[in-house]
């Protein structure tokens, strides 16, 4: 059943419905280029159907995204024990359908195809089925029926992304450094919760309301008496400047669920003029229970780059800082700094009240974000109650996608 129910999933793209007639499904024709391999990645190669006068079906689409990437970590943990150590990992590959059907209906559906734990002491890397990365279902209400002077209004359910802050809002193909800050991590979590989201927009404002089932199982989950209540208030100050403000609260009070803490909000600001960009994120929040791991937190990030050859070669920096009122409030990513080491090194699990990183990287681009390299060098320091954890890694990526 594990391997035969993501590819029911991933044919919701049926070409066909019972008791009606379709017209022939016909691939969309590609437009013709000149052999460059990056002009056929960019000009959507998996979309195989398209007939906007179709009433049934509209388009088809499959897609793909496979990020590899290695590392080297030395460091000194709590006792003062050097460390180095060296990790290689398919970070993600994906496949993906898109389909668009019944003129306001749009299905997304995405599988994780390999799991490779060796970075926190798996053995092996396993290929094929692995998790449902996400399964929604949209609709149009706009289009369906008008929204007055509403640009946009849009209707999601199913197992989503949890989106906070503009490193997360940025999806995993695009953004600049090879990990994204702790503190996105934290207030992030890699959630993928059943949720339903309504998305509007008008002029230059745009807004998401949702509300989450707080469990995230392996694909859509039931709702049971907790819920997570989710806004995000976007403004486009200027053609160069947009700021979002992101609100969560959490009504499961154990530690266990997709979030891990009661309530949290951040403040983000994003700048791109000509060849420079800034990202700026203030977080605030308030971990679930008491002793150690509970109290507030709360963490800054300021992101800046700079186009070295336009489009090509890209600089990045990032600072992030991340507090908590106590001991083991705030925990550093699982990559890498935290991840399995050597017999006897002792990191605290990555768990502190006081985190520094700072990052600079270089990303080349063979073809825009559809296929790039990636380096980076990063420093943390942890503080944590039994000493400090202080680590340098120096990282490498390739990512791609169609």
């Amino acid at each position: 059943m594990k391997t035969t129910l993501p590819l029911v999933f991933l044919t919701l793209g049926l070409p066909a419905m019972a008791g009606q007639e379709v017209a022939p499904a016909v691939a969309a024709s590609p437009e013709k280029n000149s052999g460059d391999w990056c002009e056929w990645l960019q000009n959507k190669p998996g979309l195989l159907y398209k007939d906007k006068e179709n009433p049934v079906i509209q388009s088809f689409q499959i897609g793909g995204r496979f990020q590899w990437q290695a590392a080297y970590v030395d460091g000194e943990d709590v006792n003062g024990r050097d460390f180095n150590d060296t990790y290689d990992e398919y970070r993600r590959f994906r496949l993906e359908t898109k389909t668009e059907f019944l003129k306001y209906f749009t299905a997304k559906v995405s599988l994780n195809m390999v799991e490779d734990t060796r970075f926190s002491g798996g053995e092996k890397t396993e290929w094929g089925y692995d998790s449902f990365d996400e399964a929604v279902l949209s609709f149009d209400i706009k289009k369906a029926f008008g929204a007055g002077s509403l640009d946009t209004l849009k209707l999601n359910y199913g197992r989503q992304k949890f989106v906070f802050t503009d490193e997360v809002r940025t999806s995993s193909k695009e953004i600049i450094t090879v990990e994204r800050s702790s503190i996105a991590g934290k207030v992030y979590n890699s959630g993928r919760p059943t949720g339903l989201t309504l998305d509007a927009a008008q002029d230059a404002w745009n807004v998401t309301v949702g509300l989450f089932s707080t469990q995230d199982e392996e694909f859509i989950d039931g709702w049971n008496e907790d819920f997570a209540y989710y806004a995000s208030i976007g403004y486009e100050v200027s053609e160069n400047l947009k700021v979002t403000w992101d609100n969560v609260y959490n009504d499961q009070e154990a530690e266990v669920n997709f979030l891990g803490y009661e309530w949290a909000t951040a403040l983000n600001a994003t700048y791109e003029q000509d060849r420079f960009g800034f990202t700026g994120t203030l977080v605030l929040g308030e971990n679930n229970g008491d002793g150690a791991r509970g109290g507030n937190f709360h963490g800054l990030v300021a992101m800046p780059w700079y186009w070295i050859v336009a489009d090509k070669l890209q600089a990045v920096a990032q600072y992030q800082y991340a507090g908590a009122s106590e001991d083991e409030g705030i925990r550093v990513n699982s990559r890498y700094v935290r991840a399995e080491h050597s017999t006897g090194v002792d990191t605290n699990s990555g768990r502190g009240d006081k985190n520094h990183s700072l990052y600079a990287g270089l990303n080349y681009y063979l073809c825009g974000h559809n296929a790039k390299v990636m380096g980076g060098i990063e420093y943390n320091t942890l503080d944590t109650p039994d000493g400090n954890v202080d680590a340098l890694s120096y990282l490498i990526a390739f990512r791609a996608f169609f």
